[in-house]
């Protein structure tokens, strides 16, 4: 289930404040900044630190 549009434009990373990039595919948003992963489940951004992956 893709994210909307205008949740994308107002989601940010809990960590840096910085700009988070969609990844549909994967179902992830991904901040390059912090080198983490959140999870999408269930159409629902995981926007834990916490929970994040590193890559």
């Amino acid at each position: 289930m893709p994210l909307n549009n205008d949740l994308l434009d107002i989601l940010a990373c809990p960590k840096c404040k910085g700009e988070i990039e969609y990844k549909e595919a994967d179902n992830q948003l991904v901040c390059s900044a912090c080198r983490l992963i959140y999870m999408v489940k269930d159409g629902i951004p995981v926007m834990l630190v916490d929970e994040a992956k590193t890559y």
